[in-house]
């Protein structure tokens, strides 16, 4: 305490600012530098403010030109670095603290490693990290006494534990990702001046989630269902959000009508069925009155709705989309995912019987293609085309409900996706990861297509909700590799701590940082908007059903009738008549071929064509466009392919090593499979092992069959029930079938016919003859020739 002589010293000393007052005091006077490091402090941060005498960005707010062409934000380098200090003490290090912050430093910009963690070699410990003595046993009052309330690892374990789950996705809640990276071929600087299109070869890391949609996270990977493909690019100007689906076109025209949509697919609020699955009353009853829905349930009831592998499917961005390059030109764009290994899908048995087999079938697939080194490739695609062009289009580019038939505008090819990198962990990645349509970087901008715009605000409210408050973009695998520096504060989980007292814009104090970076930045095209504010639809929207008709005759013989029995299963499933009822009259404006097949399978006479909402439809610019055909895309060999060659005790192991050797030249697998796990011996005297089993890994999970010769092996496998049903599994989902020597018998036993014509059944003597004729018929994947319907065998 200050004595009274002192403080009458005080008064008569000359006046002075005190400069470690946290009040207005020390802004009085100018505060001199010196030894002091708080009057030091203060003086720099007086000549920084003092630096901007005014705001000379603010004129630049105002005007057409300044808003095309913005102008960097007003800032001046600050006197010293504890200008942007929060406090003086920040030297003062420890193994906590640290040091003071690098100067324009964004720790979360740093690659993953910085939050990954090993307990190699560790002691247990709390979240706190006090080390654990006992992991076993509670705190009790004696050996056989009450539980303490004072034991605090307990309740920590416990409510850890009991909050350990977050809100499930309200769709695309079934998922499974994978680290990798895109690489540009070359610069697309002429169309746009988005980061990962500069130069050719830039590498921009990214992350790709694959999933369902209507199913819950704990439904099956096989369900009939449309395919989430979101591709988050981690670029070097922020964070672009690619999030699309296997299909190109979407249920619905307008956002206002989602959440309808949603309910009606999801399963039945008064029984909670069915799950993962739209073969319900709900569902089509909602479609039967929405036919611009038509187009997508064309897709839903074909064979993509039922891919064989998340490799093997395509992605599109859905929306239109636009470029927009340095000087400000913008053009459309749609985007599209092309797999390297073709596109290729499950027949709908055999995706039953997986979900049953495996439920994690999809996911399981990515998984082992790379950790195995199969790393999966996608070919990024372009169409692109100017508003002119769009204009006289005979539909509307806004309307997510169509697409831009290949015919009239072509893809080109811009790039390659390689997925090589799974996940660390699957809750810290693949389910706390958040996409949005909203994050866009420079050079990429929107549409007005107006299911798109409610997009753009209902991801980042579902995020909020799903990860706990506004700052899911500091979870690491959300975080930008590009710094983050804006005046954003607070909030639940804030994970940052920032420096200095500045959180507003304009500043002095700060040196006017961070600044806006005016051109430089984010700037929106500035498309002219003369029209009045109305709810309601571009007419070009009212026609439904040219779209669904070009889908349908675009499909080979196979997919057709694949189709035709998707819509007769599902409706079938449907309880009110009235409602298969308006499905058929809309299947009448698309196909008179796809609706007299439907009818037939359901036993019904056909109704009138559901009147259209347009009097005259545009006449369509393409009626057949080839590229709409899974066929189109045959990929590139029979790479990750599996294939099943079953044996047994005394089987010819030359002619099973013969064809696992061709096999693993190709790149596919040839798995044992026996009447059970483990070694069984050769006609040879040799041992090899089986790792799977005729009931541990059905018919179903496999791309084709060989059944090895032996009369030992033969005879066993004959006498076992499973072994016609694995064959007739195979036969019926057209796969190609391969069988040595005595084998054939098993052929007979299972009643399939050694029909010569059929190109995927094959006999031969031996394994080496074998190999050549296999592995062509083993390209074509399916053998669709033999498919019938009901089945024959």
């Amino acid at each position: 305490m200050a004595t009274r002589k002192n403080r009458g010293a005080d008064r008569k000393a000359a006046p002075q600012a005190d400069t470690r007052g946290t009040d207005g005091a020390r802004g009085r006077h100018r505060p001199s530098g010196g030894d002091d490091p708080v009057a030091q402090q203060a003086a720099d941060v007086e000549a920084t403010s003092s630096a901007m005498p005014f705001n000379a960005t603010k004129a630049a707010e105002y005007g057409h030109a300044n808003a095309v062409r913005p102008s960097e934000g007003q800032h001046v380098a600050p006197a010293s670095s504890s200008v942007g200090a929060s406090t003086l003490s920040e030297a003062n290090h420890s193994v906590k603290v640290g040091g003071a912050a690098e100067g324009g430093n964004d720790p979360a910009a740093a690659p993953l490693d910085r939050v990954r963690a090993d307990a190699g070699g560790q002691v247990l410990t709390t979240n706190q990290g006090v080390r654990l003595a006992d992991n076993q046993s509670s705190l009790k009052a004696g050996l056989r006494g009450p539980a303490l309330l004072k034991d605090f690892i307990l309740r920590e374990k416990l409510t850890h534990f009991d909050h350990e789950r977050i809100p499930e996705r309200v769709v695309h809640a079934r998922g499974s990702g994978a680290h990798g990276y895109f690489e540009n071929y070359r610069p697309l600087t002429d169309l746009t001046r988005a980061a990962p299109f500069r130069e050719a070869g830039k590498i921009t890391p990214l992350f790709v989630r694959f999933s369902t949609v209507a199913g819950e996270r704990g439904s099956k990977d096989t369900a009939r269902d449309v395919r989430g493909f979101a591709v988050k690019f981690y670029t070097d100007e922020g964070i672009w959000d690619l999030v699309g689906n296997n299909m190109p076109v979407f249920f619905i025209q307008d956002a206002m009508k989602f959440p309808d949509l949603v309910h009606a697919v999801k399963p039945e609020p008064h029984n909670a069925m069915p799950q993962a699955a739209s073969a319900h009353d709900t569902f089509w009853d909602f479609i039967s009155l929405m036919p611009e829905s038509i187009h997508t349930v064309m897709w839903l009831m074909s064979d993509r709705a039922i891919p064989r592998s998340f490799r093997m499917m395509q992605g599109f961005g859905v929306h239109t989309f636009r470029l927009v390059n340095e000087a400000g030109k913008s053009v459309f764009c749609k985007f599209h995912w092309t797999p390297k290994l073709g596109t290729h899908s499950l027949v709908w048995d055999e995706a039953v019987k997986i979900a049953g087999a495996d439920p994690d079938y999809n996911r399981r697939d990515l998984w082992e293609a790379i950790e195995a080194g199969e790393y999966p490739e996608w070919e990024l695609g372009l169409q692109v085309f100017t508003e002119e062009q769009a204009d006289k289009f005979s539909f509307d580019v806004l309307d997510a409900t169509k697409i831009v038939p290949e015919e009239l505008v072509p893809i080109t090819p811009v790039g390659r996706m390689v997925l090589n990198r799974n996940p660390d962990n699957f809750f810290a990645e693949t389910e706390q990861v958040a996409f949005c349509t909203a994050h866009v970087v420079p050079g990429i901008d929107f549409s007005n297509d107006p299911l798109l715009a409610g997009r753009i605000h209902s991801y980042v409210d579902t995020q909020i909700t799903r990860l706990g408050g506004p700052n899911f973009h500091e979870l690491p695998i959300n975080s930008s590799v590009a710094p983050v520096h804006n005046n954003q504060r607070d909030g639940m989980h804030r994970q940052a701590i920032h420096r200095g007292r500045v959180s507003y814009e304009p500043n002095s104090l700060g040196g006017g940082c961070p600044f806006q970076a005016g051109a430089a930045g984010f700037v929106p095209f500035p498309e002219p908007v003369t029209q009045d504010e109305v709810r309601g639809k571009a007419e070009k929207f009212a026609e439904h059903f040219n779209q669904a008709a070009l889908f349908f005759e675009s499909q080979s013989a196979p997919e057709k009738a694949h189709i035709i029995a998707a819509y007769r299963f599902e409706l079938s499933k449907v309880t009110v008549p009235a409602v298969r009822q308006r499905i058929l009259s809309m299947l009448r404006n698309v196909s008179g071929e796809l609706a007299q097949g439907v009818a037939e399978g359901l036993g019904m006479n056909l109704p009138e064509p559901m009147p259209r909402a347009i009097a005259k439809p545009p006449k369509p610019e393409v009626r057949v466009s080839p590229a709409l055909s899974m066929t189109a895309y045959p990929g590139d060999g029979i790479r990750t392919r599996k294939v099943a060659i079953v044996v047994a005790n005394g089987v010819v192991g030359e002619g099973v090593a013969a064809i696992q050797a061709a096999l693993r030249d190709a790149g596919a697998e040839g798995r044992l499979v026996g009447p059970r796990i483990g070694p069984f011996t050769t006609a040879e005297g040799d041992v090899m092992e089986a790792a799977a089993s005729l009931e541990n890994e059905p018919s179903v999970l496999f791309d084709a069959l060989v059944l090895a010769d032996g009369a030992e092996a033969v005879a066993t496998l004959a006498g076992m029930g499973q072994m016609a049903e694995f064959i007739r599994d195979q036969y019926r989902h057209c796969k190609t079938i391969l069988a040595l020597g005595a084998a054939s018998g098993l052929l007979t036993q299972a009643g399939i016919a050694q029909d010569r014509k059929d190109e995927g059944v094959l006999l031969a003597e031996s394994g080496k003859a074998a190999v050549g004729p296999f592995l062509k018929a083993l390209t074509r994947h399916r053998h669709f020739a033999r498919e019938s319907d009901p089945p024959a065998v």
